[in-house]
């Protein structure tokens, strides 16, 4: 009995994915639940596991092709022998050329040959999106699409290709196509940029206080939750005591309307091997703070292992980002739009400070708090920093709501 193997549901406003990596080949054992292959989107890889036990007779899509929802991937041979891989289909003669820049021998195919030969077009006339620069049929179709538009293009584009690279710089560079999240991430930064009116503002905080409270506390914290008590959960709460404050910045614009969000949906930046992503902690302004210790670490442990759902990265009101973790002692944080605000922090420094008209040494962090001056007043932007910075120096006010 043949079973197939189809793209599982890719989630809310995604349609298509692309083949990442087939973990096995045809005519291999596969169990039930094994991961089969690996799918990109423009938010989230997606494991694909096999349906049944049996023997992966036919790969249907392969790597670097790009699939919609519930699109036939491969067939499985439930408890039967591996049946032969099915021939590929012959491609109408072309002289295709191997991959420009790559330097290994990939198979283009068939459908984008097909597509080459009828459109007239030769292989160094279009750019593989496919693994290893291979060419898929919508490479083809972009191609004739760019052709149809050149006689259009305003004089200026002719500027948009790089500028020449001698011949033995070329030699030594690599070029490699960006993932879909990589792609979504560079899109939705610059379209944050280019839409919102943005603006970033800056105040320190001694954080002397909470390492206190974090050191007394620590050891019990953890025997009592399971979990550690890091920065993270006083950095929510203090911005979930400031956002009652300062609604606006927990707001964002929607045509001519503002919409104010009676609730916190913290999205927490998370760097992960292939690029930022930002899962959200839903209520965080009804949750305790072992309850955000606890949701940010599996978050980011999820994230990490490229294990997060769409579900989770959806419908952020706001979010935290901490390049501290890296090092980084100042920064200016790009909006996660539609949001209206994102809280950057900074790595902890020991800093000379005047207190009661003494210098002493204190453990200082920046914060920056970037914001859409179209919706966020400035006065509105200091205040809620202010907030944010009074909260973490003296954290009895959060338990007095101060």
């Amino acid at each position: 009995m043949s079973i197939e193997v189809r793209v599982p549901a890719l989630g809310e406003s995604v349609t298509e994915a692309t083949v990442a990596t087939w973990f096995k080949k045809p005519g291999d054992a596969v169990a039930q639940d094994e991961i089969l292959c690996e799918l990109e989107t423009d938010k989230v890889s997606l494991d694909v596991p096999s349906p049944a036990a049996g023997i992966l007779s036919e790969i249907i899509a392969q790597d670097g092709e790009t699939v919609g929802a519930n699109a036939l991937l491969a067939m499985i041979s439930a408890g039967g022998v591996a049946a032969a891989p099915a021939p590929k289909a012959e491609a109408a003669p072309v002289a295709a050329a191997p991959a420009a820049s790559t330097g290994k021998d990939v198979e283009d195919a068939p459908s984008a040959k097909v597509a080459m030969a009828a459109a007239g077009l030769n292989r160094d006339q279009v750019q593989g999106s496919g693994r290893d620069g291979r060419v898929m049929k919508e490479d083809v179709a972009a191609a004739v699409a760019a052709v149809k538009a050149a006689p259009a293009a305003a004089p200026a584009a002719a500027a948009a290709p790089r500028a020449p690279v001698a011949a033995d710089d070329s030699a030594r560079e690599e070029r490699v196509r960006m993932t879909k999240l990589r792609q979504t991430i560079a899109r939705r930064l610059k379209e944050a940029q280019n839409t919102a009116a943005m603006l970033t503002t800056y105040n320190e905080v001694d954080m002397s206080a909470i390492m206190e409270l974090r050191n007394t506390y620590k050891d019990q914290f953890e025997k009592k939750h399971g979990v550690k008590m890091g920065f993270m959960s006083f950095f929510v709460k203090a911005c979930n005591h400031a956002l009652k404050e300062v609604p606006e910045v927990n707001a964002e614009i929607d045509g001519t309307d503002i919409i104010y969000k009676n609730y916190v949906h913290m999205g927490v930046a998370v760097g992960t091997p292939n690029g930022l992503v930002v899962p959200v902690v839903r209520e965080a302004d009804k949750m305790s703070f072992a309850e955000i210790e606890k949701k940010i670490g599996e978050l980011g442990l999820r994230a990490r292992d490229g294990k997060l759902t769409m579900a989770e990265m959806q419908g952020g009101s706001f979010t935290i980002s901490n390049g501290g973790v890296y090092g980084s002692l100042m920064s200016s944080p790009i909006l996660n739009a539609p949001q209206s605000g994102i809280l950057g922090m900074h790595k902890i420094q020991e800093r000379p400070v005047v207190v009661n008209g003494q210098i002493v040494i204190r453990p200082m962090m920046y914060l920056a708090l970037s914001y859409d001056h179209r919706i966020v007043d400035g006065k509105g932007a200091v205040t809620f920093l202010v907030r944010v910075k009074e909260a973490l120096e003296d954290p009895r006010r959060l338990l007095m709501d101060l």
